[in-house]
């Protein structure tokens, strides 16, 4: 069996991810196998006759390979598991009924106050009282587009993926409130609800609040600086579910 460079590279690695090495080690065997049947030098291969013998045939082969164990590709994007379905997981994306449901979410039982402690996150400005209002989803374009459509709902605080602000930056002034999956108080989506003074969360973690549920979300705690990251300080702002 012909050699590759990569088989005595002493600077080579192997992923740790499994499914990524196996990846790779058919994806070499696919060229070993094809450099062995063209009977010329690597160089003639690798700049000429190469591209014309390895083909989208060969790399489907692999995919289909490797789907047919049952692995499903993490989406990369919002529309990969609605258009390929048989090779990408389910991003729940499409599920109305979605809620986040996070382990490092802290929870706690029903106040006497009726507060009932469900999540928490990185504050992005610290404001004068806490925020109630009703917990949405906004987590696809569909669901941007039909709040430009029909009006963002009234006491909308949106729970979101995107830190980047994207996906909402249409409607995000709509919304009396943010909260983030992602992100950190300098991500650009924390940096545009700054400056339209929407409070925020980001790096936000939630176990079992739902689309249209009424929530409170401690924006009087300190807003995290960059300070606090590098130094890992712990400066949280907490999230209830309200049963009154």
């Amino acid at each position: 069996m012909s050699k590759l460079y990569v088989d005595t590279d002493k600077y080579g690695y192997l992923s740790e991810f499994a499914s990524v090495e196996a990846y790779n080690c058919a994806i070499k065997d696919v060229v070993r196998k094809r450099f062995e049947e063209s009977g010329v030098g690597w160089e003639e291969f690798v700049f000429g006759v190469g591209e014309q013998l390895i083909s989208k045939d060969d790399m489907q082969a692999i995919e289909d390979k490797l789907l047919a164990l049952g692995y499903r590709f993490e989406p990369s994007a919002m529309s990969s598991p609605l258009e390929r379905p048989d090779a990408y997981k389910d991003s729940g994306l499409s599920n109305e009924d979605f809620y986040f449901e996070h382990k490092e979410a802290p929870i706690g039982e029903i106040e006497t106050n009726g507060r009932e402690l469900r999540g928490s996150g990185d504050n992005v400005v610290n404001h004068v009282a806490n925020l109630n209002g009703i917990a949405r989803y906004v987590r696809t374009s569909d669901k941007v587009l039909e709040y430009l459509k029909d009006g963002v709902p009234e006491e909308t605080i949106a729970i979101v993926d995107d830190s980047g602000g994207t996906l909402t930056a249409p409607i995000l002034e709509q919304f009396k409130g943010v909260l983030c999956a992602g992100g950190t108080t300098r991500s650009h989506l924390a940096i545009l609800t700054r400056e339209y003074n929407i409070p925020c969360l980001m790096n936000v973690n939630l176990n079992g609040i739902k689309t249209g549920e009424l929530i409170e979300v401690e924006v009087t705690a300190p807003s995290k600086t960059a300070d606090d990251y590098s130094s890992g300080t712990d400066v949280t702002a907490r999230i209830w579910r309200l049963h009154n």
